[in-house]
Parts: C-alpha cells; sequence; structure tokens
C-alpha cells in the first residue's frame, strides 16, 4: 500500500516521483543520472585531543552530458516541504561543482535555476527537461553565448584515463581539468593552475595531457620541473600510464634527430639551459617543436623575466603554456599572473581541509627565556675565546649571527619529548636557518635519542641540498613504506615539491618572511593517509613564526602586486627567490665568524607553550593546553570534587562518565599514555587533573583492597571469583569489570558457564552486589 504523499519519507519522494520524472525524460540512472553522489570526504575535525569526520556533502542527484561534465544538479526533499526549499541547497552545491543547473523537488514540481541565463522558473513533474534539451541549453550559453568550438566537443567527449590503481577525479581537480582542456580548445595559450600541496596538481595534469594527446589536440608536450626528485616522482606515480611515450630528456646522449619519436618529454630546466648558460634546447628542438609546456611549481622562477624558465617559455613561445602551483607569487619583481593570467582555477588550502581532503593542524608555539632578547655580560667571550659583540640578541639572531649551543639543545630536548609522548615513529621535518645549523641540530636530536639510534642509525638525518649523503636518504624519507628516516633536518631542501605524504610534525626553528614559503612549509604535511594513521598534523613553532596566519595573504584572494613593474623585473639581475619580499639590514646580514656560546655561557629554558587550533583559513579558534581544556570540560560537568565523586560512586556503569568526556572532545586513554600514566585509574587521573588530586595506581588501588580484607567476607568458589576481578581491574580497569561478558573470558572461563559464576553468589542479582561492593570497596577511600 503506497502512503499519502505527506507521510513519505524523502527517500519514498525520491522513489515514487523525482526518479521516475527523470529517467521519463531520458535520465538513464548510471548513465546520465547518479544518485546520492558524494563529492567530499567531509572535515578532519581537532576537538581536545580527539579527532573525527563530520559529514560529507552528497547530493541527491548528478545529471551528466558526459563522463568529464556533470550538467546539473537535483535535490529532494519530502512533502512537509514547498518545491523550492531544497533549491538554496542545490545552488550551493552547483556553484562548489561548476555546474550550469540547479533544481529542487518535493514531488509536486520542479523549481530550475539557470546559472547562464540568472533566471528561476517553477514546472511540472512531467516537465523537467529532456537530456537534448539541457545539452542544447548549455552548448549554447558557452563562450557567452556563442556556443562550442568542435574542437571544444571533441576534447569533452574525451574521457579520462581511468585504469587500475588510477582514480576517478575528485570533484576539483574535474573542474581543474575540464576548465583547462576547454580554455586551450578555444585558443588560450597562457593557463595558471593554483591547486594547494596535496590535492593532487601532477594528477591532474596527467588528465590534462591524456585528454589533449588521445582528442589530438596536442602531440609533443613538455613537463618542466627544477627538481630531479619532482620529475622521477612524476614519471612513476601518476604518469605511469604513458610511460611507453615519455622520454626523459637527457642533452648528453639525446640527439636532435632521434629525440623527435616520443609524446612527453620530462625535463629539468637546469639541463636544458646548463651551468655554462648554454641553452641546450636550441641544439634539441625547433620552437614550434612542443605544443605544450607545463611548468610545475611555477612559482619557483618561472615567472622572472631572466630566468631559465623564461628563456625556454619564449623560445617555445607558439606552444600553449600552463603554469602550476601550490602559492602563486606576486610581488614588486615576479608575477605569475602577468605571466600566465588570472587563475583559470584555484583550489585552495582551506577549500582542501573544510571538504576533508587535506589534514587539519595544530600549533605548539613554545617559547624560550632569550627568544625575546639576550645580552652577553660585560666582556664575555664566547667558548673558542672570542669577545661576543654587545647588543641585544633576538629569535632572528639565533643561528643566524650568533649560535646559542644550549638553545639548540633545548630545542631538540622539546621535539623529543613531544614525539615520546606520542609518537616516536612520527616522521618529522625540522626546518633550520641554515645547513650548519640543520646539522647541529640533527647532532642533538640523535643525542636526545640514543635509544632510538641504537635501533637504526637513520632515525635522525640531515637532508640539504649540500649534504650528499644526506640527500640520499630522501627517498626512504618520503616513502610511506620506509620506516627511516623518522626525523628530517633541513634548511630549503624539504620546503618545496618534496611528496612526504607520513609528515605528522613540522618544526618551525628558523625565521620565514616569505609567505610563499610559509606556505609551502605547512604544505608538507597537508597529506592524508588514514589508512596508515595520519590524519592531521602538528606544526611546533620555536620563532612565533605562526604569526604569519594572521597575515591576510594566508589564504586571500590572488592579486598582482600593485607595484609590479615588468619593465623593472627585466632589469633585475640574478634574483634570489625571496629576496624581494624580505627587508635585509646590515644586522640582519651573517657576519663572517659567528659567535659561539655554550650552556656555561647562555644556559636556556622553555618558559611557555601554547596549543593553538586554528580554522582553514588562517582565523584562531582557541588557544588551550589539552590539560586545561580537560579541566575546564570536567569542572563544567561536575562542580567540585565531591560532586564527582557522588557522580562516579552512583554511576552503575562507569563507562558512560567516559562516554561523556569522549563527547566533549577529551580521550583519556591518550591523555594517560602522553603524561605516561597508563597504570593509573581513569578516577584518580579525572581527579588529577581536574581537582589537583595526588592519584594512586590501580595496583595500589588493589593491594588497599587486599590489606583491608575485603575478600574475607567471601569463601570459596565466590572468594576465587572475586580476587580474579580484582587482578582484572588492577590490569585493564574498572570498566571491563562491570560488564557481565567478562565471565566469558579467562580465567572465569575455567570456573563454570557464566550462570554457575552467578550461583556462587545467590545468582544474578547476587553477583551484581558483590561487584558493586568490590567497586565500593576500590574507591574506599573517596566515598567514606
Amino acid at each position: 500500500m503506497i502512503l499519502p504523499k505527506k507521510q513519505m519519507s524523502e527517500e519514498d519522494i525520491k522513489l515514487n516521483y523525482i526518479t521516475p520524472a527523470l529517467q521519463a525524460k531520458g535520465w538513464k540512472d548510471k548513465i546520465t543520472m547518479e544518485t546520492k553522489v558524494r563529492f567530499t570526504d567531509g572535515k578532519i575535525s581537532l576537538r581536545g585531543n580527539l579527532v573525527y569526520r563530520k559529514k560529507a556533502q552528497r547530493a541527491d542527484y548528478m545529471l551528466y552530458l558526459s563522463d568529464n561534465n556533470p550538467i546539473a544538479i537535483v535535490e529532494a526533499k519530502d512533502n512537509n516541504h514547498k518545491v523550492s526549499d531544497g533549491l538554496q541547497q542545490a545552488m550551493d552545491y552547483a556553484c562548489k561543482l561548476d555546474l550550469p543547473f540547479a533544481y529542487s523537488s518535493n514531488g509536486d514540481g520542479f523549481v530550475e535555476h539557470d546559472f547562464i541565463t540568472g533566471e528561476e522558473r517553477e514546472f511540472g513533474m512531467d516537465e523537467f527537461p529532456t537530456e537534448e534539451e539541457l545539452i542544447c541549453r548549455y552548448k549554447a550559453g558557452c563562450n557567452q553565448g556563442q556556443g562550442l568550438t568542435l574542437a571544444q566537443e571533441k576534447v569533452m567527449r574525451q574521457p579520462y584515463y581511468s585504469g587500475q590503481n588510477v582514480n576517478t577525479p575528485r570533484y576539483y581537480q574535474r573542474i581543474a581539468i575540464n576548465r583547462t582542456v576547454d580554455a586551450i580548445a578555444r585558443g588560450q595559450q597562457r593557463l595558471l593552475l593554483v591547486m594547494a600541496t596535496g590535492t593532487g596538481k601532477t594528477y591532474t595534469a596527467f588528465q590534462i595531457v591524456y585528454r589533449l594527446l588521445r582528442s589530438g589536440m596536442k602531440r609533443k608536450i613538455l613537463y618542466l620541473a627544477d627538481r630531479n626528485l619532482l620529475v622521477d616522482q612524476s614519471i612513476q606515480q601518476d604518469f605511469a600510464p604513458l610511460e611507453k611515450v615519455i622520454h626523459k630528456i637527457n642533452v648528453a646522449k639525446d640527439d636532435r634527430s632521434t629525440i623527435t619519436s616520443h609524446e612527453v618529454y620530462f625535463s629539468l630546466y637546469q639541463q636544458l639551459v646548463g651551468d655554462d648558460d648554454k641553452e641546450h634546447f636550441r641544439d634539441l628542438f625547433l620552437p614550434d617543436f612542443f605544443d605544450l609546456i607545463i611548468v610545475d611549481e611555477c612559482h619557483r622562477g618561472s615567472a622572472k623575466e631572466e630566468s631559465r624558465w623564461r628563456r625556454i617559455l619564449e623560445y617555445f613561445s607558439s606552444a600553449t603554456q600552463i603554469g602550476m602551483t601550490a602559492t602563486p607569487k606576486e610581488t614588486k619583481y615576479v608575477s605569475n599572473i602577468n605571466y600566465f593570467g588570472d587563475p583559470i582555477y584555484t583550489y585552495s588550502l582551506k577549500q582542501g581541509i573544510d571538504d576533508g581532503f587535506l589534514a587539519p593542524f595544530k600549533v605548539i608555539n613554545i617559547k624560550t627565556d632569550i627568544g625575546e632578547g639576550w645580552r652577553p655580560r660585560k666582556g664575555q667571550r664566547d667558548k673558542f675565546g672570542n669577545e661576543i659583540p654587545d647588543r641585544i640578541y633576538t629569535n632572528s639572531d639565533y643561528d643566524y649571527n650568533i649560535i646559542i649551543e644550549d638553545r639548540t639543545e633545548q630545542v631538540a630536548a622539546e621535539i623529543t619529548r613531544y614525539l615520546k609522548s606520542t609518537d616516536r615513529m612520527a616522521k618529522t621535518i625540522v626546518f633550520c636557518p641554515t645547513e650548519d645549523a640543520a646539522l647541529e641540530m640533527r647532532n642533538a636530536l640523535a643525542r636526545q635519542n640514543a635509544d632510538m639510534m641504537k635501533e637504526n642509525p637513520d632515525y635522525v638525518v640531515r637532508i640539504t641540498s649540500g649534504d650528499v649523503a644526506g640527500k640520499k636518504k630522501l627517498r626512504y624519507f618520503i616513502s610511506t613504506s620506509a620506516k627511516y628516516p623518522v626525523i628530517a633536518t633541513t634548511s630549503e631542501l624539504l620546503s618545496t615539491g618534496a611528496d612526504c605524504k607520513m609528515t605528522k610534525l613540522i618544526v618551525l626553528d628558523k625565521m620565514i618572511g616569505s609567505m610563499t614559503e610559509f606556505k609551502q612549509i605547512i604544505g608538507r604535511g597537508t597529506r592524508l593517509r588514514e589508512k596508515e594513521g595520519k590524519t592531521h598534523f602538528v606544526v611546533m613553532d620555536f620563532r612565533n613564526v605562526s604569526r604569519l596566519f594572521a597575515d591576510p595573504d594566508w589564504d586571500g584572494p590572488i592579486m598582482m602586486d600593485e607595484g609590479f613593474d615588468p619593465n623593472a623585473a627585466k632589469n633585475r639581475k640574478n634574483m634570489e627567490p625571496d629576496d624581494d619580499e624580505i627587508e635585509i639590514t646590515p644586522d640582519d646580514r651573517e657576519p663572517l665568524v659567528k659567535p659561539v656560546v655554550d650552556a656555561n655561557g647562555c644556559k636556556v629554558e622553555i618558559i611557555q607553550k601554547t596549543v593553538s587550533v586554528y580554522d582553514a583559513d588562517g582565523k584562531l579558534l582557541r588557544q588551550e593546553s589539552i590539560v586545561d581544556y580537560t579541566k575546564e570540560n570536567i569542572r563544567g560537568e561536575y562542580a567540585s570534587l565531591d560532586n564527582f565523586i557522588r557522580k562516579w560512586t552512583a554511576e552503575e556503569k562507569k563507562e558512560k562518565i567516559r562516554d561523556l568526556l569522549r563527547e566533549q572532545g577529551i580521550d583519556l586513554e591518550a591523555m594517560k599514555e602522553e603524561q605516561n600514566m597508563v597504570d593509573v585509574d581513569d578516577f584518580d587521573f579525572i581527579c588529577h587533573v581536574a581537582f589537583d588530586k595526588k592519584p594512586l595506581t590501580r595496583r595500589e588501588r588493589a593491594n588497599n583492597v587486599k590489606k583491608r580484607d575485603f575478600l574475607s567476607r567471601y569463601s570459596g568458589a565466590a572468594r576465587e571469583v572475586l580476587e580474579a576481578l580484582l587482578d582484572k581491574y588492577m590490569n585493564t580497569g574498572i570498566y571491563e569489570i562491570e560488564k557481565t561478558e567478562i565471565l566469558k573470558l579467562d580465567p572465569f572461563m575455567k570456573m563454570g558457564k557464566p550462570a554457575k559464576i552467578a550461583a556462587y553468589f545467590g545468582g544474578k542479582e547476587g553477583y551484581r552486589k558483590a561487584v558493586k561492593e568490590l567497586e565500593d570497596a576500590i574507591y574506599k577511600d573517596e566515598v567514606m
């Protein structure tokens, strides 16, 4: 029997009214219509010391004009809603998904919003547009009403690559791919794609290349990068399906007569323009050889007028050129936008975290007692007998202008303390001011972690551009399968490009004045690897670099610098990547000889630690210590120690109190582990954290029960059962002995079935009473 429409659920309305109405107009399930489409993963939230996912965003219906191109979204509501009640939600989703049409229905009719014309209309259930009608309207509205070109139609029909170990594009990747190939089909020659680190820029580039090659729109493609690691990663991973048509350029071996047989070419720009300034690309290729050039990490120099990349791009000026970056550079002297144009699509770190595709983070800001200033004593000399220049030194000086050995040791000790309280095997990158400072930090961490170095001497390594042995460890550090190295100290090498998927801790112990560099460093931790246990990451900041989260440029709109002058940029020679962003005064320049002060000359202490939780767009949500957060929430629930003890004693199932605290973001087990108190009862731990009461271990409480001779009230098998329960409490805690299921485990199984054990106490109620008396005995000091 079919229910009246007003009594139907939303699912009933969809099944009986909306789905048939769509199918009647030619929208066939799984071909042109998909239901319950999840397009985000759900934001990962950090609350207290708990990590959990919010609900993913789903569309009730998605309509497609081809596999690559969804065209409309339909939101359903039950019949107690108006026809248009779901339209705003449908429009929000359509904007996010870059769709031209949005619909809402309650089973009585449809409401349509047309993003092409801006018009809205309501119509009956039998009047939904057919597939042909909607596609016609979409095509007519393209290109400012000029319609689709033949090239656009051809590339639009070309499907994505799909195969073993290749995922279907996420919604934002699909938008980036579609907008790019569409713009190229319309003849646009320079394009900029801005996608946050960890969102799959290289995968997106592969799908663009695949569709352009297979549609015949492009035949010869050059992929440029500035690091061998990036090139090899791209060839071996995302571009692997095209391995038969790929060639990695080697100017020493390649010959102009034989190099032309490939389709996709990879190269370092340093190879095409040598250190001797020779333009090898002229010897290998004619100017019109390439149809498409992709510049990876284009913020690192491609827009500089005098860069090697720019010379390559200008030589192949007839080719379509795509710049890809997570952090476009816009300064007085450098502009990605000036060269490539406004971004054709931007997917930011904020969007990635909000959608649940990128890992959120916490910041632990750590202050030392010399961070704001240290001044040497009159006539004080360093460890080598050199007099220390008399001035006030701050975080901007340490390791740059002066070396304070105990500061390095205390930073290493704090990093070690954190890893010991969380996960000793958490992949960690420590960013230091110089390569020498990275070596000293590596040595200090090795001393602090001698037990782990004994297990494997690669537990902590220095990985810098000047350390040949260390650079060889990079491939293992970024591997998701290799355990070692665990900690990498670096200066610049790991700040960008290296795909460190499992990085859980980023340590900032260098001054950073460039927003571009800051975003790149934070990007080292944003990749999610839930199956391997990485759901978020922590930034440990020793130099107050996290102040940059408050900068409007952290996640603001990408705009060209008002002072950018392309003519001035052309005349600017040998410019380093960030020296246009950091004003260097004479005192900031590294001295020829840095004073080295040992612990006798300057003893350093950690004086403050603050845990900051930021919103995805860099807004400070709260600052907290986990202990203070826990104390505040427990005291909010239980006004006093006596009140808590009464509630604990009265609660038949103590697990309810633990679960209540979990709902508030408090994981007692994790906190106990962090504070090396796993042998303490949850009761004692709560009293200790919230009410400053000295805790007893479970063993101490169990022994107190035995000393009071509580067990002498029982004899025979009943006493054996209670003794076994007390042992269980000592080993696992109070929650287990409250469960009757425990009687099905050893050693109780040897004593008989649960009913037989209960009989030792006169039945089930007698057993429960005995367990309650045992609990009272365990907490006797508190309940008297």
